[in-house]
């Protein structure tokens, strides 16, 4: 038995790997305003929530109203070209029946909005599996902040000590963090050598394998 008594996993990226669709998607939006990007550097801009993004590089150009608009065309063309591919990371679906089985609690702690979240929930059927839903429209200060992760452990009433991290994304393990968290990174975007090496515990490729077993066990090692 584990001692972790929750998973909290980000969504893109380390539940689907749909980071490259994402980042796709914002080149195109952000060129077409005009903006001199590559789409290198919007990779590294792909955190936080929407109206973070673009007020980072659109400082001040739109309003809270233009932000929704456009954040909403931008998810719908990531939802378009996406769906087609969606499924779960590999083992993934396995490692979710076998956490539920253990009756370890799980959420998701996202900088995405809910229309996404939907998206991978139900449009994957994987909705039962976790006890409680953090996203973009639900937090003030999102990730490398620590608020998304601390929410989804009140939420879970499990004390953060005991909750595991599953992230893709530097900022995302800074925010496990400093919410006190152990962290996995699953490397679908960036290479382990990203990754600060105090914020991390383990680093997988994906959840095959006996990847829930190693984790469960080290765990109690430790």
């Amino acid at each position: 038995m584990s001692l972790y008594k929750a998973f909290l996993f980000d969504l893109n990226g380390t539940m689907v790997n749909d980071m490259d669709y994402h980042i796709d998607a914002w080149h195109k939006l952000l060129c077409d305003f005009g903006a001199a990007i590559t789409r290198e550097e919007t990779k590294m801009q792909c955190y936080g929530k929407n109206h973070e993004l673009l007020e980072r590089i659109f400082p001040s150009r739109f309003t809270e109203e233009e932000k929704i608009a456009l954040s909403v065309a931008k998810e719908k063309k990531y939802q378009e070209d996406f769906r087609p591919q969606l499924k779960l990371i590999d083992g993934l679906d396995l490692f979710l029946e076998k956490a539920h089985r253990e009756r370890i609690q799980m959420a998701i702690g996202s900088a995405a909005l809910m229309m996404n979240v939907d998206f991978v929930l139900d449009g994957l059927h994987i909705r039962h599996y976790f006890d409680a839903i953090v996203s973009a429209e639900q937090v003030a200060k999102s990730k490398p902040d620590p608020e998304t992760f601390m929410q989804c452990a009140e939420r879970l009433g499990v004390d953060p000590a005991q909750c595991l991290v599953f992230e893709d994304s530097p900022k995302g393990t800074e925010s496990a963090l400093r919410a006190g968290m152990d962290c996995v990174v699953i490397t679908t975007l960036h290479r382990p050598d990203e990754f600060n090496p105090q914020n991390v515990r383990w680093i997988i490729d994906d959840y095959s394998g006996d990847v829930f077993e190693q984790i469960t066990q080290r765990s109690n090692q430790a």
